[in-house]
């Protein structure tokens, strides 16, 4: 089947459009790293378009009527939003999922320490990494210390062009003959992935000199500069959540502009136009949802990850504020509901062309992707989107003129991966993988294209309005 190239069918306006999007979506993931960062500036921007928190909707007591706009936060690091539709809940929703976390360095409880003139901070890393990715690069550190009092201590070092960076070191060339041989898996091992933060001992000068330590004085220079900035002491450490990940912000890429180069973009950017189709579609027939979830590179587990029951619970208060508080129905509203797992699938690469089967790959500028199914080696651990729902998303996607594709993740036997597609899934609704192609997926720096971005947000914005109406 030949697949069409989204933009080749561009006018002028349109260009317009999908360049200006793409510089807010460009803007987002350079300023939001972190889950916490992304919740923090996703409820700003929802607030501001008449959002209410879900606890302040109960305490209020009022019902809920069509066109009413919720959202609840579940620890700072996950986010679901509601916009009442007209139709009874129980009849379903149409829901976009999507993930705001990235693979990533985290900083240990008990990281610091000195050894050969320099300071470190020892880290796990985070998620399914290219380990020998991660050397030789300027690093920030974004995160928070919470002191035994509950007073939270934002950091964000890195970032600011004054700011100064961080960075892993690699061996040099000229003595790197043992460690050339090693295979790629093993040529930087994971606790070799320690953070140089300092290199200047402290010196107490004046009255204070005889004070000066004499053992581990870079890593005392460290936290004389902690005490000093942030009013911190190095237990801090152990009720901190610090994440280590490329300086600098996203960039335009290509002498035409056409892509853009980020930390990040899985899965932020289907999460960022996920937010902004919640944001651009209105009065709708049945109700919408968007889901943006923590933990998904480390399989969704915990009390922000997908497979908590974090939306379940907040669905349900919703439903009670709407009148209807039976938990049958609330078990009939997530089984006649339709799902976008929103999330990223691997752009095809001409220079690894052999870990791809063409027909069956998704391309940079061929519109938004759909895996019917993901998993690995027979499909294992994978949700398989009914046929019924497909042919229902190519009529409203056709109607709109969204320029889409299907793919799979790799040849067969050769590898594969997964999503929150399956979670939802066990809830017995219709569930799909959806979104934009990516190249170098999971590497520090990723690429995607700003005409599949705004595909993507076109498709998921008459997702929401159309499909099961």
């Amino acid at each position: 089947m030949e697949k069409a190239n989204a933009w080749k069918g561009y006018k002028q306006k349109d260009m317009k459009a999908v360049f200006a999007f793409a510089e807010d979506y460009r803007r987002f993931i350079s300023e939001a790293k972190t889950e916490r960062e992304c919740v923090d500036l996703m409820v700003n921007m929802i607030k501001a378009a008449g959002y209410v928190e879900l606890e302040e909707a109960i305490a209020a007591g009022t019902p809920l009527v069509p066109g009413d706009k919720i959202y609840a936060v579940q620890m700072n690091k996950s986010l679901v939003m509601f916009e009442i539709g007209k139709q009874p809940m129980e009849m379903g929703l149409n829901i976009l999922g999507a993930h705001i976390d990235s693979p990533r360095l985290d900083v240990k409880q008990d990281p610091l320490y000195e050894d050969g003139g320099l300071a470190l901070l020892d880290t796990h890393y985070y998620g399914g990494v290219k380990k020998y990715q991660w050397v030789t690069l300027p690093l920030a550190i974004h995160g928070v210390f919470v002191k035994k009092d509950g007073t939270t201590v934002e950091m964000n070092v890195g970032e600011d062009p004054d700011d100064p960076v961080f960075f892993i070191s690699d061996l040099l060339i000229h003595l790197a003959q043992q460690q050339m041989e090693k295979t790629a898996s093993k040529v930087i091992e994971g606790e070799a992935l320690d953070v140089i933060v300092g290199h200047q001992p402290l010196v107490y000068h004046g009255k204070k000199k005889d004070e000066s330590p004499e053992k581990e004085a870079v890593k005392a220079g460290v936290l004389d500069f902690l005490k000093n900035k942030y009013d911190l002491v190095e237990e801090d450490f152990i009720s901190a959540e610090l994440e280590v990940v490329p300086a600098g912000p996203a960039r335009d890429a290509g002498f035409d502009r056409s892509m853009i180069l980020g930390y990040g973009h899985d899965d932020r950017v289907c999460a960022y136009p996920s937010l902004m189709a919640m944001l651009n579609v209105h009065n709708p027939e049945r109700t919408t949802c968007c889901i943006l979830v923590d933990k998904e590179e480390i399989g969704s587990v915990g009390a922000t990850g997908m497979r908590s029951h974090f939306f379940e619970n907040a669905l349900a208060e919703v439903m009670a504020l709407t009148g209807d508080d039976s938990a049958l129905h609330l078990r009939r509203a997530l089984a006649n509901s339709y799902m976008l797992s929103s999330d990223v699938s691997a752009a095809f690469d001409p220079t690894y062309a052999s870990a791809f089967e063409k027909k069956n790959a998704s391309f940079m500028g061929q519109g938004m992707v759909f895996n019917k199914y993901t998993g690995s080696r027979g499909k294992s651990g994978s949700n398989d989107a009914n046929a019924e729902y497909i042919a229902e998303l190519r009529r409203v996607l056709d109607k709109h003129g969204v320029v889409y594709q299907t793919a799979e993740l790799g040849r067969v036997d050769l590898g594969g991966g997964g999503t929150i597609a399956y979670i939802l899934a066990l809830y017995g609704m219709n569930v799909i993988d959806s979104g934009v192609a990516v190249l170098n997926m999971h590497a520090p720096w990723e690429c995607i294209s700003k005409a599949d971005l705004y595909e993507t947000l076109k498709g998921y914005e008459a997702f929401l309005a159309e499909v099961g109406v």
